[in-house]
């Protein structure tokens, strides 16, 4: 039995109490820009890497020749966004509020959220898998394989991400909760370990198991699972400064309400990405047939990485704000809004200037048919014009979803997608067919960065009238 101290406190809670008040003390006078690139390198390697094997199952399945294989696996990405959803709901949502629990020294609150999220999300994650493999046709029909050839091969992919899904789901929760610490270093090892796994399997199964499409879906399986176990040990190890307890399990509602509302921002982006993807899925088909499906397919995952780069930066500032907007100290919160919107929007700037330049040598990577290669890399460089105006309207989606302004995060996390993508998707390729699929996200960005400019304002003159409240409050 451990000893107890004269606060009648265990070993061991005193040694996790340390480990919180150090980290506090970090997040909190650390110079911000060393937070911000310390935070935001890892977590944008490590969602870079995530985005890297989605591309490689498309890489490799890509090599096998046949668009339709390739359509198969680019159609996926709306059932994707579905699991995503759901993982990202309780892992932003739990991962915003324990940021802000742990900047007011809350750390049996962070426990409970955790906990909850933690498990709740793997019940969801396991409702997916059940009702996917009850209407797994109809759904594949429904995220846009309606070709009989592509619908073969999406429920031949689709039966191993479904099965993966609980794993996926919970992985979200302890990524999320790993950032919103400061320990974006774990959430790396986690994420890169079963991308890697996925790298080296798809070929082995693909080619030398000769398990064609199923062997990319399979290697995904196995490296979820895997890296969902490599984060779960470091939870269980005592590595964190949050810990996973069934006791810390609440029983009250209000928590899970408090989680989902927080996390509902995140949820609308995912279901629209997943309801976008249906969309263009549909007006390829319609206007460029199995190439254009291909193409688009392989366009939206290249970009997915380039986005990677912008939401991971945004994540690693996730917590800096969240801890230092709790503590009060709101010069350090605007110095980290504007140093990481600054950073990301340079390194989208490169990206997309080099993304752009190299076009068609990307596509002819992922071995499509001509005509297939020629409508991705126009659509691409329509993308990569855009790209430096990504950052401004995901930040501030996240920056109010991290405060806890849950209607305004919810507006903007929508707006990009909802509110300029699916009527661009449904609009444009009426009036300008095959081009008009391709410029779809194009415009759709374009539009979101303009929406975002004045919350961004907003978000700055409340700053500076709650840094004179605190100042006020100091002179009395």
């Amino acid at each position: 039995m451990k000893e107890r101290t004269k606060d009648n406190i265990t070993e061991d809670e005193a040694i996790v109490a340390e480990r919180e008040r150090k980290q506090f003390v970090k997040m909190t006078k650390s110079p911000i820009s060393k937070l911000i690139v310390g935070l935001g390198i890892p977590t944008m390697l490590s969602m870079m890497v995530t985005s890297l094997y989605n591309l490689a199952d498309t890489f490799f399945v890509s090599l096998i020749g046949d668009d339709a294989i390739t359509a198969a696996a680019s159609n996926l990405l709306a059932l994707m966004s579905v699991i995503q959803a759901i993982g990202f709901t309780f892992g932003m949502g739990s991962g915003s509020i324990v940021s802000r629990l742990l900047g007011k020294r809350d750390r049996e609150g962070a426990d409970r959220v955790t906990s909850s999220s933690f498990f709740i999300s793997g019940a969801c994650g396991l409702l997916i898998l059940i009702f996917g493999f009850l209407f797994l046709t109809p759904l594949m029909r429904l995220l846009g394989s309606r070709n009989p050839k592509v619908l073969f091969y999406s429920k031949q992919y689709a039966r191993y991400i479904l099965l993966a899904a609980p794993f996926m789901c919970m992985s979200f929760v302890m990524n999320n909760v790993l950032r919103a610490q400061g320990k974006a270093v774990l959430s790396m090892i986690g994420l890169i370990a079963g991308a890697l796994l996925n790298v080296v399997l798809d070929p082995i199964l693909i080619f030398t198991a000769d398990m064609g499409i199923t062997g990319a879906a399979l290697a995904t399986f196995i490296s979820q699972v895997i890296s969902f176990l490599i984060l779960l040990a470091m939870f269980l190890s005592g590595k964190t400064v949050v810990r996973l307890r069934v006791r810390a399990i609440s029983r009250k509602l209000s928590v899970y309400g408090e989680v989902l509302a927080t996390g509902f921002p995140s949820f609308c982006r995912q279901i629209l990405a997943s309801l976008c993807t249906v969309f263009l899925n549909r007006a390829a088909d319609l206007y460029g047939g199995e190439a254009a499906q291909a193409a688009l397919g392989v366009v939206q995952k290249v970009f997915m990485l380039a986005f990677s780069v912008s939401l991971g930066i945004g994540q690693g500032y996730q917590p800096v704000l969240g801890y230092n907007y709790s503590a009060k100290r709101f010069d350090r919160v605007k110095s980290a809004y504007l140093f990481t919107l600054a950073f990301s929007t340079a390194l989208m700037a490169v990206f997309g200037l080099v993304c752009g330049i190299f076009a068609p040598y990307v596509m002819k990577m992922f071995s499509l048919s001509e005509e297939a290669t020629e409508i991705g890399a126009l659509a691409l460089r329509f993308q990569c014009v855009c790209m430096p105006l990504l950052p401004l309207n995901f930040m501030a989606g996240l920056t109010y979803q991290v405060v806890g302004n849950k209607a305004i995060a919810a507006l903007l996390s929508t707006s990009r997608q909802g509110l300029f993508y699916i009527p661009a998707v449904l609009i444009l390729p009426k009036l300008y067919k095959l081009r008009g699929v391709q410029l779809c996200q194009a415009v759709s960005d374009f539009f979101a960065f303009f929406f975002a400019l004045p919350f961004t304002f907003i978000f700055f003159r409340t700053l500076k009238k709650e840094q004179q409240k605190c100042a006020d409050t100091i002179e009395e």
